[in-house]
């Protein structure tokens, strides 16, 4: 047990030489490194025991957090350790921490628990603890853990963090529950950083609001049975969701060289400098982003979702300008858009699943950007393996967006697409007619090839008429005949150029002129539906 603080300057009695050091430290503002210079002892991840000299208790680190002595003057107060082993149980749960907290390099043999507390700032780099309790936590300025090793998870629910949250390199194993991070109705204000992590649970951030960007770049995540990699619906993020590579220079082969602000944003290195090793976002397991907002982007670029059957990287009803899914193939599992409203989607065409991969009805955006060769008819591979049952839409929505793109002869392509689909799913006889349909003016999508059918019909008929000889004209008199005339007088309904009088068929001769009566009107209607569709465009 420890004695109550009387309230003066002297460090109260029951103190060990090492935290009597802790309390002169606080008061002056300074570090207290208790490491000894060997990086293999001073390793806070090691099986070795640490000595009693690095020793703190909990109790005594609480009390200088929530009722420190006064600082002197001319210092302002703070708990700053390197290096120290914290005995006991770490709880200043409820309380109001004043002072700056600053803990590096150090091992919690006990879970630190800081529900409803409310701090300025709290940093916590490169050290092993066996939990870290948050929920409600309150901090004005920034939460950092850094290349932390956490036993049995992270809780942040509900949290409000002033500024950043950082948790680069951070190393958690999950929960009882199978959760490494839980931090549902999280507040950020700023950025959450969490590259590089090495998650073996899942982590939920639903409903979760980040006031700047969020960055996942280069982590692993890892889901547990029965659990996604990453849940996190209804999160709100202001700019950009990165999940995306990142690249290995040697900040990061050097040990705690994580800067304040986080790997750098570039992938691609300037002009002239070689090329960094990159490390993909991988996520094991499914990822959930439902009902998301989005200010700017959401980035995949060099990510890896390996998915196991059933499982998805749920993208429904998201909101976000701009949506660049340009990371490896899923081999299995579903991507889903259904519902999802972007204004620019950027793709790669070897990134998109195949059939039975993708989902994406009422998936709505308003312009496309193939980053890579991405042809028209991949194009229509990928709206075919989102429609393993004919759905117009997706086709609908593509030849609108190519066509508001100035590409006319490519949105007339897609919809053709589309009226073959449609025919697969018709009776035999309406099929057949069809394939009639596309055949001769590929349904009205290529008004020229039916003005091609009807000079051949024209040029046959003229050619058939002019062998045949019509006898004694009808009603008397010796009119001047003509075949071609006559063969474009049946073929051409409506316009009646006068020699059908003149011309007296028997036989064969007859089925011949129906059958190009005929031939006329379809292709005439097929003709003008085109011209008419044309028009519309307009």
């Amino acid at each position: 047990m420890i004695l109550p603080w009387d309230g003066d300057d002297a460090a109260p009695q029951d103190l060990t030489p090492v935290e009597r050091r802790m309390w002169q430290a606080f008061k002056a503002g300074e570090t207290l490194d208790l490491r000894t210079g060997d990086p293999v002892l001073d390793d806070p991840f090691s099986a070795r025991p640490w000595p009693d000299g690095h020793s703190v208790r909990a109790l005594t680190v609480a009390r200088l957090m929530l009722d420190g002595p006064p600082a002197d003057s001319g210092k302002v107060s703070a708990v700053k350790l390197r290096g120290a082993r914290i005995t006991g149980r770490l709880d200043v749960a409820g309380g109001t921490v004043a002072p700056y907290v600053e803990f590096t390099g150090c091992r919690f043999d006990e879970e630190v628990v800081m529900p409803e507390t409310r701090f300025t700032t709290l940093r916590m780099a490169s050290c092993a603890l066996p939990r870290f309790e948050g929920s409600r936590l309150h901090t004005e300025g920034d939460l950092h853990l850094p290349r932390c090793r956490v036993a049995r998870g992270i809780r942040l629910n509900d949290a409000h963090i002033g500024t950043d949250l950082l948790l680069n390199q951070i190393d958690i194993r999950p929960s009882r529950r199978g959760q490494a991070v839980t931090a549902d109705g999280l507040t950020v204000a700023q950025d959450l950083q969490a590259e590089l992590i090495e998650a073996y649970g899942e982590v939920s951030l639903r409903g979760a609001k980040v006031g700047g960007s969020l960055s996942l770049r280069g982590s692993r995540l890892r889901a547990s049975d029965g659990r996604r990699a990453l849940n996190a619906p209804q999160l709100t993020v202001e700019r950009t969701l990165y999940m995306t590579g990142a690249a290995l220079g040697e900040d990061f082969a050097r040990a705690g060289a994580t800067p304040p602000y986080g790997i750098g944003n570039a992938i691609t290195p300037a002009r002239g400098t070689p090329r960094a090793r990159t490390r993909p976002l991988e996520c094991r397991g499914g990822v959930r982003l439902d009902d998301g907002r989005f200010g700017d982007a959401v980035d995949f670029l060099e990510s890896r979702f390996v998915l196991a059957p059933g499982e998805e990287l749920s993208l429904r009803r998201i909101v976000t300008p701009e949506l660049r899914f340009v990371g490896e193939r899923p081999e299995e599992g579903r991507v889903v858009l259904n519902g999802a409203k972007v204004v620019t989607l950027v793709d790669l065409e070897p990134s998109w699943p195949g059939p039975g991969g993708l989902a994406m009805g009422g998936f709505v955006y308003e312009n496309l950007v193939p980053y890579g060769h991405f042809p028209l008819s991949r194009r229509l591979d990928w709206v075919a393996a989102a429609t393993p049952e004919f759905n117009p839409e997706p086709y609908e929505r593509l030849a609108a967006v190519l066509r508001a793109s100035g590409e006319d002869a490519d949105a007339r392509e897609v919809l053709l697409a589309k009226q073959r689909r449609r025919r697969e799913t018709l009776p035999p006889a309406a099929k057949l007619w069809g394939y009639v349909q596309d055949w001769t003016v590929a349904y009205g999508y290529k008004p020229g090839r039916a003005a091609v059918w009807m000079a051949v019909l024209w040029a046959a008929g003229a050619v058939a008429f002019s062998q045949y000889d019509p006898g004694t004209p009808m009603g008397g008199g010796q009119p001047e005949r003509s075949a071609p005339l006559y063969a474009l007088d049946l073929l051409i309904p409506v316009i009646d150029l006068g020699q059908e009088a003149y011309w007296r068929l028997d036989g064969g001769w007859q089925w011949l002129s129906t059958a190009l009566i005929l031939l006329g009107w379809i292709l005439a209607t097929t003709v003008a539906a085109g011209a008419s569709r044309l028009l519309r465009r307009s």
